[in-house]
């Protein structure tokens, strides 16, 4: 049997991975009926995978079985491979396990809310998140405790003077500060270290939702007597290329050992009688049902080539792309980025650019991108309602409109913005080829009759339907 590593291209870099992106050369129809090689600017929301991690997958379906107390060879093998993965997990971040969990979930929904779920927290309880983070990072709390939210700067960043005054405006009821490494909307990294010993100087807990940041920067969550510490890590696999159904949750021994898990059943316990539960040890303990172990492999491969090509490669490689397509949209007149218009350091901005084009509603632009650019993106507001409403700067009047009209089902007049967003596969050449349908969306050039369906806000262009056959369908 082969080993991870064996798997990864010994001569793998920045410059030869899109050589083994699965999907690559696939095309699109356009709406004038021409073919054209698909371009994948929606990174943010979740990644292709790599033909290597593909391998890696179907060599451990030809040993998959069950997980963890099965007695035979290829239940050992599973359950060993599962089991390893975490040790890559935790190494990837200089996690210390010995004092910490690697605790798989779906994705970081789930460990967001398996976190809020175990704290055993009260409306009495203070928690403390952004106005830039994801609703992933913020309704959990609110189910479970107090939760306050931090302000943003004008340009869209966090406001750390606002966030430090709330810490110590609350700190007699403060049980942990909740924040995005970066934020999905505009790419905007915070200062988690930084934040870290703020809080913890207010003898309070730090949980980040990586999500955003772990494929982009290499993330160190210290060790667990540095000030600037990282109490609770939480990411998903499918951001990170290996798009198999895991999530990650790190975090402290002493938070899980204590306390029934929250959710319950095969794989949780050590012994069950008719009247009493015991509980077995962790990681298991919150690990429901059977796992997830081609998920942990293939997180285990992604894991395994970003560190073959080295996360600095990673962050100078995504900060060129994100300068250039910068400065190629600023060659635009008609676009309005959300956060800062121009960068001085992208060392804290990743590679997401969100936009509108002047006059244009923003679904319109996504779909001509769609359907005459073959270039896919995301619209909307991204899941962080909040942030864009602040970033858009809508009046209280506008806000209860807009939410009237959504709770009558009407989105035709929702604002929002377009959201493009890179991966370590893509190139310059996709940027001036997005840049290209952009000038010719604002100079009103497309050639499609768009008509807007108000219950999704959607715009679909007339006489045009997608063959799925010619694509993929299940039916």
């Amino acid at each position: 049997m082969c080993k991870l590593q064996d798997f990864i291209p010994a001569d793998l870099s920045i410059n030869n991975v899109r050589d083994y992106l699965i999907g690559l050369n696939k095309k699109v129809i356009l709406l004038d009926g021409t073919q054209k090689q698909y371009i994948y600017f929606d990174n943010a929301a979740s990644t292709p995978t790599f033909s290597f991690i593909r391998d890696i997958v179907n060599e451990m379906l030809e040993w998959y079985s069950g997980v963890h107390r099965g007695a035979g060879i290829k239940s050992l093998v599973a359950t060993k491979a599962y089991d390893d993965s975490r040790e890559i997990v935790a190494k990837f971040v200089n996690a210390n396990l010995e004092k910490n969990v690697v605790i798989y979930t779906k994705n970081t929904t789930e460990a967001i809310n398996k976190v809020a779920n175990r704290l055993n927290l009260t409306k009495d309880d203070i928690v403390i998140c952004s106005l830039m983070d994801h609703h992933s990072n913020d309704l959990p709390w609110r189910k479970h405790a107090t939760l306050i939210h931090s302000n943003i700067n004008e340009d869209g960043t966090l406001d750390l003077n606002d966030l430090e005054e709330k810490i110590k405006r609350y700190q007699n009821k403060l049980k942990l500060v909740a924040i995005t490494g970066a934020a999905n909307v505009t790419g905007l990294i915070n200062p988690i270290h930084q934040i870290a010993e703020l809080v913890h100087s207010y003898k309070a807990k730090i949980l980040v939702d990586a999500a955003q940041l772990i494929p982009h920067r290499k993330i160190d969550i210290k060790s667990d007597d540095d000030p600037q510490h990282i109490d609770f890590l939480v990411f998903s696999a499918h951001k990170m290329y290996a798009p198999f159904g895991t999530g990650v949750l790190i975090g402290p021994r002493e938070t899980f050992e204590v306390g029934d898990p929250d959710y319950v059943g095969g794989g949780t316990i050590d012994l069950v009688s008719e009247n009493e539960v015991f509980w077995t040890h962790l990681p298991d303990k919150e690990e429901a049902g059977t796992p997830n172990l081609i998920g942990a492999v293939s997180l285990a491969g992604a894991i395994k080539m970003l560190e073959k090509i080295g996360m600095d490669n990673v962050a100078k490689h995504e900060m060129e792309l994100t300068e250039y397509a910068y400065n190629r949209m600023n060659e635009l007149d008609s676009i309005e980025f959300f956060g800062p218009n121009v960068f001085q350091n992208y060392d804290n901005k990743l590679g997401v650019l969100t936009f509108n084009v002047k006059g244009m509603y923003h679904s319109l632009v996504a779909a001509i991108l769609c359907y005459e650019g073959g270039i896919g993106v995301r619209n909307g507001c991204f899941c962080a309602h909040p942030y864009v409403i602040k970033l858009l700067k809508l009046s209280d009047e506008d806000r209860k409109k807009i939410k009237n009209q959504i709770l009558s089902g009407y989105r035709a007049k929702i604002p929002g913005a377009v959201r493009a967003s890179f991966g370590i596969y893509n190139t310059r050449e996709e940027v001036d080829d997005f840049v290209n349908v952009l000038k010719m969306i604002i100079n009103k050039e497309y050639k499609g009759i768009y008509q807007q369906n108000v219950k999704d806000g959607n715009f679909y262009p007339e006489n045009f339907t997608i063959d799925y056959k010619k694509y993929f369908s299940l039916t």
